[in-house]
């Protein structure tokens, strides 16, 4: 081999260690990267509800869906109240609240009689997310609104809604409240 060969393989050789370095950093920045999306992630998840700890008690609902039978669509707001108690002997935080539909809203009120809320269908400018605490053997009543109104003329007909309440319970995390309303004319 002459000279001139051997300085071109000790440049392929000295490329390619090269390229290998290059990959080997991004594979590395991109591992330090993807662990710390994790990290992110698990911090966001626990912090989701405004809880970073479960509870072992649970909030039981005495009653989870109501129908007000048949409702004229211009007859104002109708509201039901649902009550759950919290049958632990730990505190229970609520974390949120949301319905799902726009012409459904709900407020909480604790033992003492504060209201919270008013809450909504998510992304639709009421907010969802709440810290509430019920403590051991205290009611919490959520009141759901629902305006028959609210979708028009088109809104006549058969209302199936929702309320949810997602708390700390390690045991029954969400809570749905429903109800349903026949909309006339």
């Amino acid at each position: 081999m002459s000279n001139g060969t051997y300085r071109k393989v000790d440049r392929l050789i000295k490329t390619n260690t090269d390229m290998k370095t290059k990959h080997l950093a991004i594979y590395i920045i991109g591992g330090l990267l993807l662990i710390g999306l994790i990290f992110w992630g698990r911090a966001a998840g626990e912090n989701n509800n405004g809880n970073s700890s479960y509870s072992a008690s649970a909030l039981v609902a005495t009653e989870t869906s109501f129908d007000f039978g048949t409702i004229p669509m211009y007859g104002g707001n109708v509201v039901h109240e649902f009550t759950a108690i919290n049958d632990g002997t730990e505190p229970i935080v609520v974390g949120k609240v949301y319905t799902t539909c726009g012409c459904t809203t709900a407020v909480l009120i604790d033992d003492s009689g504060k209201e919270y809320g008013e809450f909504g269908m998510q992304g639709h400018g009421l907010p969802s997310d709440t810290k509430i605490e019920v403590g051991p053997g205290e009611p919490l009543l959520v009141r759901a609104i629902f305006d028959p109104a609210a979708h028009g003329p088109s809104g006549v007909g058969l209302a199936d809604r929702s309320v949810y309440v997602e708390t700390n319970s390690a045991e029954s995390p969400k809570l749905e409240f429903s109800f349903k309303a026949l909309v006339t004319q």
